[in-house]
């Protein structure tokens, strides 16, 4: 990478890192410390409360997508980061989950990805893009891993209403990133072509990363209604369940390296299905151990599988969406991609709520499973560009 590229990757996976981190520090407490609330006593609508930042950030993806090709990528990346901390100041101040949901969904509203992911493709090359994503997907891994750890402890001291706080001060911090650090936009001429969204939708190459966004964070999402019960089941305390997640995360980025060497030499499909794979295999694997009383060894394997798979698929999908749409639309493509994103954290929020309600863990993962082989049978056909060098 050159000197600017490497400053705008920095700084463009600082801010994704402390927008995450806010998200990330609620994640694993949520679901407990909900319950302490009125109207906690219900899954369902914990977990409705928990998913609908994805709704309302699928709904505000392709708009802020589409403003950022035309207005620029900052001015619409530090709106959003202003709103993302005005719904973290509502949920601080709710008294009900009620009032949790409209601050998670005044969350979602501010949503930049598109803009931020677009932005890192107007600074980077093709060749390096790739890494660029890596290394913001790896910023986001190790902002998971930290909010694991310090979750518990943090939720004990300020409570939920302080972690949400905490998270409109990181969003704040952002955009200090972004007026401070950020190098300077692409020049955009005022005749240029810009892209329709009708043409990122009708692109016969860009479907299936978008459906492989969804059901990865649906996967995810409801994933975490389950596991932080399972870990409690096998004698975990909940202020030790970092001692699971962080060796899992921190080993899944050892096997990343050996990811930028596989699609220079031109095997980035292969690598693509079998991440697929092993994500449907994660989920078949917890679907065998819910019933029982799986053990921490156990769990921490599994969830080291989970997040090389996840890992993989973060930092490449947006890469090739970012190469194989026009670049005249990369905001626009990069906005319906997250929006499918976005529709995922929902969907796996409010299905994981309602199945673990009605048909308990195993529900839960006999569909998670079956949307990861959904996914490995359409996406096995996805072509990429070819390898670089």
């Amino acid at each position: 990478m050159t000197a600017g590229e490497r400053r705008a990757t920095q700084s463009l996976a600082a801010i994704f890192a402390l927008r995450m981190l806010g998200l990330f520090l609620v994640l694993p407490v949520f679901a407990i410390e909900a319950a302490r609330y009125p109207g906690g006593d219900d899954p369902a609508l914990v977990g409705l409360a928990m998913g609908l930042y994805g709704l309302t950030q699928a709904l505000m993806q392709v708009p802020l997508g589409l403003a950022s090709d035309r207005v620029g990528r900052k001015r619409v990346i530090v709106l959003g980061l202003l709103v993302f901390a005005l719904g973290s100041a509502v949920a601080a101040l709710a008294g009900s989950v009620q009032g949790l949901a409209v601050g998670r969904a005044l969350q979602g509203a501010g949503a930049v990805s598109a803009a931020v992911t677009a932005l890192l493709a107007d600074l980077t090359r093709g060749e390096v893009r790739t890494k660029g994503m890596a290394l913001v997907g790896a910023s986001i891994g190790l902002t998971f891993a930290v909010s694991l750890m310090a979750a518990p402890p943090l939720a004990a001291w300020l409570g939920l209403p302080g972690l949400f706080w905490l998270t409109a001060a990181l969003a704040l911090a952002g955009i200090a990133v972004v007026l401070r650090w950020t190098p300077a936009e692409p020049a955009r001429h005022a005749d240029a072509p810009r892209g329709r969204l009708a043409e990122v939708w009708r692109h016969p190459l860009l479907w299936r990363l978008d459906l492989g966004v969804f059901v990865l964070h649906t996967v995810q999402m409801a994933m975490w209604v389950v596991v932080p019960g399972l870990l409690l089941r096998a004698g975990v305390p909940r202020s030790a369940h970092w001692q699971v997640y962080l060796p899992a995360v921190l080993a899944s980025f050892v096997l990343m390296g050996g990811l930028f060497a596989l699609e220079r030499r031109g095997y980035l499909r292969a690598v693509l299905r079998g991440a697929i794979a092993l994500l449907l295999l994660v989920q078949l694997a917890l679907l065998a151990l819910a019933p029982q009383a799986p053990g921490e060894w156990t769990l921490g394997a599994v969830l080291f599988a989970f997040f090389v798979a996840f890992n993989i698929l973060e930092a490449t999908q947006p890469s090739l969406i970012s190469r194989l749409a026009p670049a005249r639309a990369r905001g626009a493509a990069l906005g319906v991609y997250n929006t499918l994103q976005s529709l995922g954290l929902f969907a796996g929020g409010a299905l994981g709520g309602w199945l673990l309600k009605h048909a308990g863990a195993q529900g839960v993962f006999t569909a998670t499973a079956l949307l990861a082989a959904l996914w490995l049978l359409l996406g096995w056909a996805q072509r990429v560009p070819p390898a670089r060098r």
